[in-house]
């Protein structure tokens, strides 16, 4: 980041004293005017434009927010430079820059950190406006073991979280933050996770040494001026991130340091309190650990919100489709990390006539209106997305929303400037560097001659794009909508070999929470785990409480759902689903087509929603029933196959009850007695009653 800076000693200041400006606040919003500047120990500097000292300086009286300071053209509140002052003596940065989100400062920054060596410019002709990063090899995805949720009580973290007491956490904190940012800029970001104008809207500053983190913020959060307008008083949440690599010039200076990525991973902490809704993340400058406002804010703290507000924050995307009909409905689903969330999103349905627009592809936030519906907004205001196996035929949504403007992590970059990752459509004919900086790197093939994408790979399994939403060709008109789009399907799935088949109908809420509760996936490259993992509601990495307390919270929304309708209104709960793209024949080999074609499926759930697609009943659930999934055009796949990839194997799911019942009395179980709810034990033994009953 800013491993060309030199560590200096800051000038000394003196305490400042200005006169009292008098002016009343002219709305409880408005802050009381300053009566005199603070002690400061550095001076706040511009990158752009002329040195602001922002902290001496009082908002001119009468101004729109009385109590702010200006800088940068902005007026910044009083609690927002409080917070920036107890940052800035803790962590002793050379200089500050308050981040406005200008198209001049985004720039100086990407320019910046092409000099330094963190990004290069990808060539205009090719991908305007586009950069490649390369981060260090030990910080490439996000680490559950160095993340926190330090709860006040134990039992709210849950059995699925680290926990440390917060007084002793925040010690151990305060310890690496002091003096962490010596030699470098403190940016200050402010920005917003939600629209704007919205009542769920969640308004945060984060403190950062990343001007990576600055310009992948300005991509995927409504960051800058337009988030910094609404912020008033403390209606905001203070996020302190540091990549841990002070430019001390002496013996303790962490070894990466000075490279173009620094990063700290033995001191590593990504850490929530939920309690006072901040998060300290320490020692690594990648994803979600520095991005703060995406896994951490949208979902961890997010979901400890809702459990106390009574609404949920999910690992979900938004989709609105449109039938042949003209019928528009929107569906929320659930799929861990890697599992074709992305794709799903910027879905191109093979079927005519039909019309996929996405609001989002990775958290909704799910909150019940005066009509009893549910409805969803997308926090995010960008895609994060997995970049190995996207292409033209995989997804050419997303091939062409990161066409321009896009910053890429851990691909492999060509030799005359263009990107590569493995499932791209074909070899570059040029050289290739790979994601560790191997030049002229050659993929390995396997025996059949195919590229052995999984063998020495030239981008990292973890590669991401980092892209603007409202680049997408497909952006749903109603993205941006304040009070959200109402959900009529809520669908759940992962990555699984055999057991669950490619879709089936829940039998309601209380069962369709327990199908959440209990999914497993395959372990993807988003995360640092292997084989088959219990992964509730694709949430177990960002359930930001106890897990148990977690699926209460899901039972209770039917119930939360009467509360918020108006008198005489009949409540609509979504219908739950469960599909599986990634059932494998005896060869290995998958058996369903996906992608394009996944829109069958969907055509099936979204006529059930409408009361109109035909099911039969199973122990699972509802499966399609013969000829009521449309297969048309589908070349080599009809109802035969479609049987197979529906069928319910009761030896399969007899392990599956098994390792269910022991998920619950011991995974969930450990170090913690919090119950789980009683309507999940009911539905794991109606499960098992009725497995048993096929094999008799």
């Amino acid at each position: 980041g800013d491993s060309a800076e030199k560590p200096s000693q800051p000038p000394a200041v003196q305490r400042q004293q200005h006169p009292s400006t008098h002016t009343q606040p002219q709305s409880p919003h408005q802050l009381p005017p300053v009566q005199t500047a603070p002690t400061r120990l550095y001076p706040i500097m511009s990158i752009v434009g002329p040195e602001v000292d922002v902290l001496s300086r009082p908002r001119v009286a009468g101004g729109p927010k009385a109590g702010a300071r200006e800088a940068n053209e902005l007026a910044w509140p009083e609690e927002v430079l409080e917070f920036v002052e107890r940052a800035q003596l803790l962590a002793k940065p050379e200089k500050i820059h308050l981040c406005t989100g200008s198209d001049e400062e985004n720039q100086t920054l990407l320019d910046l950190l092409v000099k330094g060596g963190t990004l290069t410019k990808l060539n205009p002709k090719l991908r305007p406006g586009c950069y490649a990063a390369r981060s260090d090899p030990a910080d490439v995805a996000r680490s559950m073991g160095d993340t926190y949720i330090c709860a006040e009580r134990k039992a709210d973290a849950g059995p699925s979280n680290n926990w440390a007491p917060p007084v002793e956490m925040r010690a151990r904190l305060k310890q690496n933050f002091n003096g962490c940012m010596v030699g470098r800029t403190m940016y200050v970001i402010p920005f917003c996770m939600g629209p704007v104008t919205s009542p769920a809207a969640k308004f945060c500053v984060q403190i950062t040494d990343s001007p990576y983190v600055v310009v992948s913020l300005r991509l995927t959060t409504r960051m800058g001026a337009q988030a910094l307008e609404h912020i008033n008083g403390s209606n905001f949440m203070q996020l302190w991130h540091s990549v841990g690599c002070p430019l001390t010039g002496g013996p303790d200076e962490v070894s990466t340091a000075r490279s173009t990525w620094p990063c700290n991973i033995p001191e590593r902490k990504v850490v929530h309190f939920p309690e006072t809704r901040e998060v300290w993340s320490f020692g690594s400058g990648y994803g979600g650990n520095a991005l703060l406002g995406k896994k951490c804010v949208a979902l961890r703290i997010a979901s400890a919100q809702g459990n106390d507000e009574g609404w949920l924050a999910e690992h979900m995307l938004i989709l609105g489709i449109t039938n042949p009909k003209g019928e528009k409905r929107y569906i929320c689903a659930a799929f861990p990390s890697a599992c074709g969330k992305t794709n799903l999103a910027m879905l191109t349905p093979s079927l005519p006539g039909w019309k996929v627009e996405t609001i989002g592809d990775d958290i909704a936030w799910l909150r019940f209106d005066k009509d009893g519906r549910m409805r969803a907004i997308n926090p995010e205001n960008g895609f994060f997305g997995v970049a190995p196996g996207t292409s033209h035929d995989t997804n050419p949504n997303a091939m062409a929303t990161f066409a321009t403007n896009s910053i890429f992590t851990n691909v492999g970059v060509t030799d005359d400037g263009d990107i590569y990752w493995e499932g791209m459509d074909e070899l570059p004919t040029t050289g290739i560097t790979d994601w560790k900086g191997n030049r002229d790197w050659t993929p390995s093939y396997k025996a059949s001659g195919k590229v052995d994408t999984k063998k020495n790979p030239a981008a990292h399994p973890n590669s991401r794009f980092t892209t603007p939403l409202s680049q997408c060709p497909i952006l749903d008109p109603a993205w941006d909508s304040p009070e959200g789009v109402p959900i009529d399907a809520i669908i759940f799935g992962g990555r699984r070999d055999d057991t669950m088949p490619l879709v089936y109908e829940t039998f309601g809420w209380d069962h369709g929470t327990f199908v959440g509760a209990t999914m497993r996936s395959n372990a993807t490259a988003a995360a640092d785990q292997r084989g088959l993992v219990n992964d509730p509601m694709a949430m177990k990495p960002f359930i930001g409480y106890n897990v148990k307390d977690y699926f209460a919270n899901w039972l209770r929304m039917p119930e939360i759902a009467e509360e918020r309708a108006a008198a005489g209104v009949a409540v609509q709960m979504p219908k739950v689903f469960h599909v599986n793209w990634f059932g494998k024949g005896a060869d290995g080999e998958f058996l369903w087509p996906g992608f394009s074609e996944n829109c069958r499926v969907l055509d099936w759930i979204l006529e059930r929603c409408a009361g109109r697609a035909d099911a039969v009943e199973t122990a699972i659930g509802r499966v399609p029933a013969k000829n009521a999934m449309n297969l048309e055009g589908l070349e080599g796949f009809g109802q035969a196959e479609l049987d197979q990839l529906l069928a319910v194997d009761p030896a399969l799911w007899t392990a599956e009850i098994a390792d269910i019942r022991s998920y619950f009395s011991e995974a969930l179980m450990k170090g913690d007695n919090t119950p789980i709810p009683a309507a999940l034990e009911a539905q794991l033994s109606q499960l098992e009653s009725r497995i048993s009953a096929l094999k008799q």
